[in-house]
């Protein structure tokens, strides 16, 4: 795996493995581009059976799975206090900071809507945890 610039792989307090700044990022700059297998929305669901889920919907009718081919931003974890957003720019999946983030930090962001069910605990450790990984 070729990971994108400014990003690093390491054991994560939240969950498993996360992806950590190497570099600084500023607040609204691009963080990277997620990246991943293209897969039809249908296989997406297929898939997601899966213990864990590294897919993201691109648009309605396409998804990437990140577990093929991905370059790192498949390890960026949930957070109910995230220091990233995604964005979707002309079916690109973008990862944006929400504010300056230090090297050494690890980039969250709230997933809101995923292929879990609506009962997956969320195990972020925020103190306005919400409890679940989807916003319900």
């Amino acid at each position: 795996m070729k990971l994108a610039h400014g990003l690093a792989i390491k054991p994560s307090t939240i969950h498993g493995r996360g992806c950590f700044a190497s570099v600084p990022f500023k607040k609204r700059h691009k963080i990277a581009e997620y990246t991943g297998e293209k897969i039809s929305n249908a296989e997406a669901r297929r898939r997601s059976h899966r213990r864990m889920l590294r897919i993201c919907e691109v648009n309605n009718r396409w998804s990437l799975d990140g577990s093929r081919g991905g370059n790192g931003t498949h390890y960026i974890n949930h957070s109910c206090t995230p220091n990233a957003f995604m964005q979707i720019l002309y079916d690109h999946i973008l990862f944006i900071a929400l504010r300056d983030i230090e090297a050494g930090e690890e980039i969250t962001i709230d997933y809101q809507s995923t292929l879990h069910s609506d009962d997956k605990r969320c195990i972020c450790g925020a103190r306005t945890c919400r409890g679940t990984i989807n916003i319900v």
